[in-house]
């Protein structure tokens, strides 16, 4: 297991961080500035189609559309789930010492995550795309777990839906062939997503020894749970609409395509590893892990 300093320590630095290192992605992108011809919007070898028999039959202008809605449905993805970390957040710092640093920065984090939120929305705007999400039934059940989830599986589950984003983000946002108006929101994504991905794994560190034997399996459950209808949700079915592929059979290639599998793993690479460490991943719940092609 890792080990963590004092919160309150931690927390401090990040405060400061978050002091020297913030954007206003008002006045941080350019919002007017044309879309680039021909570029696509994400790496074409990372979308949910790239080696399949559907991929074979688009043209180069609908793979650079598909990508625009893919991305776009990440991005809708992302930000239902910083909604419910905002609440999830909210209701932590409930219970804490607002004259502390600890509560301060999850206070910090809520405004960050705001900002993030507003952002993505403002960017499937410029994109003109319809509205993507996850599915009803994650959308509904989403409604107990923000308003429950506590201790390790809640910052454990932040992280698998933070870091698998993250690692798509960091291959994009200095790569010339990408949309600059997504580069630059990946950008500011990452350096700041950096602070919380910090906050969270020192949170899962200082609150998995306390566990007793029940409370790791329940934790571990919930936090496979949770990060399978995540990680299953981010490319919504209805995005192949956009190239003329029906939403079943879309989603039914995609599941079956050992490329978009390996993208998972690839996505989960960092996470996964810190995980295991420490005990959020194992026992019958692995099984969870797999069928979401994560591990």
């Amino acid at each position: 297991m890792a080990q963590t300093r004092d919160p309150d320590v931690t927390a401090q630095r990040l405060l400061t961080s978050s002091v020297r290192n913030s954007f206003d992605p008002d006045l941080d992108v350019d919002w007017e500035a044309p879309l680039a011809e021909g570029k696509y919007f994400m790496p074409p070898e990372r979308m949910s189609l790239y080696g399949t028999r559907l991929w074979d039959g688009l043209s180069e202008e609908q793979r650079i559309e598909l990508s625009k809605h893919e991305i776009a449905s990440i991005m809708s993805v992302g930000l239902w789930f910083e909604i419910i970390l905002i609440q999830m957040l909210a209701r932590y710092a409930y219970d804490l010492d607002p004259r502390g640093a600890h509560a301060q920065y999850a206070l910090t984090e809520i405004g960050d995550e705001t900002r993030h939120s507003i952002m993505f929305a403002r960017a499937a705007e410029r994109l003109g795309v319809p509205k993507y999400g996850a599915p009803r039934i994650v959308h509904n059940a989403a409604r107990l777990f923000k308003a429950v989830a506590s201790g390790p599986s809640m910052f454990g589950s932040v992280l698998v839906a933070e870091e698998t984003t993250d690692r798509l983000q960091r291959s994009m946002m200095d790569d010339e062939n990408i949309q600059p108006l997504i580069r630059s929101v990946n950008r500011i994504h990452v350096v700041e997503e950096a602070r919380h991905v910090r906050y969270a794994r020192e949170e899962v560190s200082r609150t998995m020894p306390k566990l007793s034997k029940a409370g790791v399996r329940m934790h571990r459950t919930r936090t496979a749970v949770v990060s399978f209808a995540v990680v299953d949700s981010l490319v919504d079915s209805n995005i192949y609409r956009s190239v003329g592929i029906a939403p079943a059979e879309g989603r039914a290639a995609a599941l079956a395509n050992p490329h978009f599998h390996q993208t998972r793993r690839w996505m989960a690479e960092k996470i996964v590893p810190f995980l295991r460490d420490e005990g959020l991943i194992g026992g019958r719940s692995i099984a969870l892990w797999h069928k979401a092609h994560l591990i």
